[in-house]
């Protein structure tokens, strides 16, 4: 029995699309003068920030782009890229917590059935503390909000997961569902030994904003859906939804 929902941030509740993180991870490889695709800023999505800047120098393409603009691309280009990138993101993770549509309410059907809200991200605390103040006057104000910077080891380690139960005091893995749009989530989720909902449309699989996804016809929109539901199937989600949205009728339907 589902006791307690556990939710990522961008893609998931707030940031359709996915789009800040992104968006940051570009511009920062850019004020190196490096372009670096939005697949390849995409590609590693749900780590750790740290971890994900490694994981996009170690795509040969980005890597050879980056060793021929300022030399060799080891941990001191992923300081030197993460020091642009935090404020980057925090100014664009801002700019872009508008809730996923649908997502106030969800939350609000999840705690009237009594569930408990937590919430975990792959964004350092420096990050959120400029998401969530306005996150929570849209509508999105989880009870607990772990970042991958307060655990030894985040996504896709279970880390992150246990610290949110830790923080809601519920001991039993089994009694939480964590809601993700990356495959690093729905790992940590299954690691932890909780069950996983994936979400595609509104998520990085998907890459739109809500306008863009609404403005397409529906059948380029159900085309996205394949692509961004297998990852997610495959790391352990049971099932895939287009948006939180659909959540509380998934939960509905398992009673």
């Amino acid at each position: 029995m589902i006791r307690a929902v556990v939710f990522d941030w961008a893609g998931t509740l707030v940031d359709h699309g996915s789009r800040a993180p992104a968006l940051a991870f570009v511009e920062a490889f850019a004020r190196f003068g490096v372009e670096a695709t939005e697949a390849e800023a995409r590609a590693p999505m749900g780590l750790e920030k740290r971890a994900h800047l490694r994981a996009m120098l170690a795509g040969a393409p980005l890597r050879a782009r980056w060793e021929a603009a300022q030399g060799e691309a080891g941990e001191a280009a992923v300081a030197r890229l993460y020091e642009a990138f935090a404020p980057l993101a925090a100014d664009i993770a801002a700019r872009e917590a508008a809730p996923v549509p649908g997502a106030p309410e969800a939350l609000a059907a999840l705690r009237a059935r009594g569930l408990r809200i937590g919430s975990t991200t792959g964004y350092a605390r420096e990050i959120m503390d400029h998401v969530i103040p306005r996150a929570a006057a849209a509508g999105v104000s989880p009870e607990v909000a772990i970042c991958a910077d307060e655990v030894k080891a985040p996504r896709p380690a279970p880390d992150m997961i246990l610290a949110a139960m830790a923080a809601l005091g519920e001991g039993d893995p089994a009694a939480i569902l964590v809601v993700d749009d990356s495959t690093p989530g729905i790992e940590a989720a299954r690691a932890a030994g909780a069950r996983a909902v994936g979400v595609t449309l509104s998520g990085n699989g998907a890459g739109l904003s809500a306008e863009a996804l609404a403005a397409l016809a529906p059948a380029a929109r159900a085309a996205l859906r394949g692509p961004a539901a297998a990852p997610l199937l495959a790391a352990g989600a049971e099932a895939a939804l287009d948006s939180v949205a659909d959540l509380p009728a998934w939960l509905e339907a398992q009673a």
